[in-house]
């Protein structure tokens, strides 16, 4: 019953760690990151006991953001030590303790990047520290899981290794993916290419001073910037671009792995069933990505897309694990089993 309630807290965990990366899609959505421009403090009273009534304009999604990473925070100090009591599993306990120490690491860069203005590399390492706490909790709820701890028969199929070798691809493409998603957010890219599937008209549009000009010309007859914005600049189009046409191999890596993982019927149903999700969540993803141009960036879309994302790669991890589990992947001296 211990192991039983360890799992459905872990799973708490996990499902809160999503809330919260959707909250900070919010924050860098609608632009709020400074809203609150000292750290730890909330405009120099205690952050746990700002009134509520001063919860205005950006200040509730970058303050909301601030509680609930807080409350993160502490359920995972319960998780780690819950798991340093109960769990019989060394490696799990040191999972826990990663965990924690993970969260920690987040707190103090969500905090530079505040106190420094949002410098690009702290605010992208953030980002991407935030996808790699949300990966661990999650697999933790995996290795607390019955499926996890029950007796499996290992699967002896040469297909194994090549189902393993896509589920591993998918989850590096996807990783690589939402670092340039968190660089196009973090640079204000995001609508430096305003048209899809086109840029500009064009699939590599010129990047010579005079159509630097011209786009910018473009751009502030459409509305999308103002004759005082500072101009876009050509590393910004590109690191639109790379977001933009890497998008399009990992959809066919992902799709491509869901697929043949949910034809292999010699799998659980469970991790079959991953498959399906994999093809539905990259479908979705990509057209997210397409809509956040299209829309100008519209809040909902775009937060959706940076939210879906995470959860993609989340599966993606899911599943090359219990993948590694099947066919009795060993991990060091250590069986995943043990």
């Amino acid at each position: 019953m211990a192991h039983t309630w360890i799992h459905r807290f872990s799973i708490f965990t996990a499902v809160s760690t999503f809330v919260l990366i959707f909250i900070g899609g919010l924050v860098t959505s609608t632009g709020s990151g400074l809203s609150v421009p000292d750290w730890p403090t909330t405009y120099g009273e205690n952050m746990f006991t700002y009134p509520i009534d001063k919860w205005i304009g950006g200040i509730k999604y970058e303050h909301g953001h601030r509680l609930f990473a807080s409350f993160v925070g502490f359920l995972t100090i319960i998780l780690a030590v819950w798991l340093a009591l109960k769990e019989d599993r060394r490696w799990v306990k040191i999972a826990g303790f990663v965990a924690l120490g993970l969260v920690i690491f987040q707190g103090v860069l969500g905090g530079l990047t505040v106190l420094f203005l949002l410098p690009t590399p702290i605010s992208v390492a953030h980002g991407m520290l935030a996808q790699s706490f949300f990966c661990l909790v999650s697999a933790i709820a995996l290795f607390t899981s019955e499926w996890w701890r029950s007796e499996i028969v290992v699967i002896k199929k040469k297909e194994g290794y090549f189902l393993q070798l896509l589920a591993f691809a998918a989850t590096i493409f996807l990783f690589i993916q939402l670092g340039f998603g968190a660089l196009l957010r973090h640079t204000y890219s995001g609508m430096a290419v305003p048209d899809f599937p086109l840029a500009f008209g064009q699939l590599f549009p010129s990047l010579d001073p005079d159509s630097i000009l011209q786009y910018n010309q473009e751009l502030i007859r459409d509305g999308i910037k103002w004759p005082g914005d500072r101009m876009i600049a050509p590393y910004q189009i590109i690191i639109h671009l790379v977001h933009r046409y890497w998008a399009f191999v990992v959809a066919t890596v992902v799709g491509f792995a869901g697929f043949k993982i949910y034809r292999s019927v010699f799998l659980p149903d469970s991790v079959r069933r991953n498959g399906k999700i994999l093809i539905a969540a990259v479908v979705i993803q990509f057209l997210l990505g397409m809509f956040t141009v299209l829309t100008r960036k519209e809040v909902i879309i775009t937060t959706a897309h940076v939210a879906l994302g995470a959860f993609t790669l989340v599966i993606s991890v899911i599943t090359l694990l219990q993948l590694m589990r099947v066919f009795g992947f060993r991990f060091t001296r250590i069986h995943f089993s043990d």
